[in-house]
């Protein structure tokens, strides 16, 4: 028998690589480029304090070019001259026109009945019409007394030339011998008497004359004053006849037919239609930088037109400031009183001025930081706001042209200093 090689052959073992081992070389190799593809943005969200979606915030580019502040507001057309009427005095009233007449300048609206009024005009002008006929008489009383005094004058100027001659007669008989001294004594007293006499005369004359200048004048005063007050009640009863002070169309009636009112009750107002404005509230924000004479434009019924700032309320009221916009040239013909109009008034207008998109990141901040944001990342960075319009605000500081910032509220961020923004 042949013997095989069976008892020469050795069994010699093959050593594989292991299919675990292969699984664990290949997670390890693609681990290493995974976390060299996101190293960074893993790096970035380790350093960030917190992370909001980008779907709850709102972006703006700030961007370089004109900057336009101005207001737009809804206003209200109102007549620029629209008087109330008021009685002028008590008593019953007439009217004579209803709401909505129009109605010229001048003309009666309403009459108010006052038989009080127009009595006591009538006494009034009986004691004027007396107060005249005293001045009247005090004129002549005073002519009358300057005649009497006069004529008291010119006597005792006669009696004083005559008592004059008398002395030098009898003083150049004396000294021929003719007479005794006691006669040229005698006619010297006279002519002293009559000097005194005249020299009364005068004084009494030029006294009696200003006592009846004094008396006229007095009864002329009392007649003026009575006068006055005469006229003062005839205008008060011409005013019972209530006029419209302008032309234009009677507004709303305060009163009924025949009512009975006090003095200064509402009766009704008129509207000049001829010259309309238009009324606005301006947030208190805007007011302070509000100025009348501004530029601005009216729009609304297809049609635009320029108008003027003409009037400024001093007064806040629920955190608004009332003002008036007229139209510049004419007042439009179609327009009518209450009418709804879209008013937009020019503050301010500059050219390459750095602005961003207004949101209310300017409110929460102040204008003092925004949220600049790079590569998914908003970093907190101080700024310096200017002025605001109603759709931008101006960039003094701490940004440059084509940066991106949160502008929507960032109440979530939570003054974080960075913050991821995830998609």
């Amino acid at each position: 028998m042949i013997r095989d090689t069976s008892a020469q052959d050795r069994l010699i073992e093959v050593k594989s690589t292991p299919r675990k081992k292969l699984l664990w070389i290949g997670g390890a190799v693609a681990a290493v480029i995974v976390l060299a593809f996101f190293l960074p943005s893993v790096t970035r969200l380790f350093s960030a304090e917190a992370s909001v979606s980008a779907s709850r915030l709102a972006f703006a580019t700030v961007q370089r070019g004109p900057f336009v502040r101005d207001i737009a507001a809804e206003g209200q057309v109102v007549a620029a001259v629209s008087p109330t009427l008021y009685a002028t005095y008590g008593g019953a009233v007439t009217l004579k026109v209803h709401a909505g007449d129009t109605v010229k300048k001048g003309q009666v609206l309403a009459v108010i009945d006052s038989p009080e009024l127009v009595n006591k005009l009538a006494q009034e002008e009986s004691n004027a019409d007396a107060m005249e006929v005293d001045y009247q008489r005090a004129q002549i009383d005073a002519r009358q007394k300057q005649s009497q005094m006069q004529k008291a004058y010119d006597n005792a100027k006669i009696d004083e030339e005559t008592a004059a001659r008398d002395y030098q007669r009898y003083d150049k008989a004396y000294k021929l011998g003719g007479v005794p001294q006691m006669d040229v004594d005698k006619a010297n007293d006279a002519l002293e008497k009559a000097k005194i006499t005249l020299a009364h005369a005068k004084a009494d004359l030029n006294l009696g004359s200003d006592t009846g200048v004094f008396d006229i004048k007095a009864k002329k005063l009392a007649h003026d004053r009575q006068v006055l007050m005469v006229q003062d009640l005839q205008r008060q009863v011409d005013n019972l006849n209530v006029r419209s002070p302008v032309d234009g169309q009677v507004g709303q009636l305060f009163i009924a037919e025949r009512a009975t009112v006090a003095k200064d009750a509402q009766l009704l107002s008129v509207i000049d239609l001829s010259a309309l404005e238009v009324e606005v509230k301006v947030p208190e924000s805007f007011a302070r930088d509000l100025a009348v004479g501004m530029s601005g434009e009216i729009s609304g019924n297809d049609h635009t037109w320029k108008g003027l700032v003409s009037a400024i309320s001093p007064e806040v009221v629920n955190g608004e400031v009332a003002a008036r916009v007229r139209f510049e040239g004419g007042t439009p013909k179609q327009l009518r009183q209450n009418q709804r109009l879209s008013v937009r008034i020019l503050l301010d207008h500059r050219e390459n001025v750095l602005t961003v998109q207004r949101g209310s990141f300017i409110d929460e901040s102040g204008g003092s930081y925004a949220y600049v944001v790079r590569d998914g990342i908003a970093t907190k960075t101080p700024i310096r706001a200017g002025e605001s319009s109603i759709d931008k605000v101006e960039i003094l500081d701490g940004l440059k042209e084509g940066d991106n910032i949160v502008i929507s509220g960032t109440d979530n961020f939570k003054g974080a200093q960075r913050v991821v923004i995830s998609r």
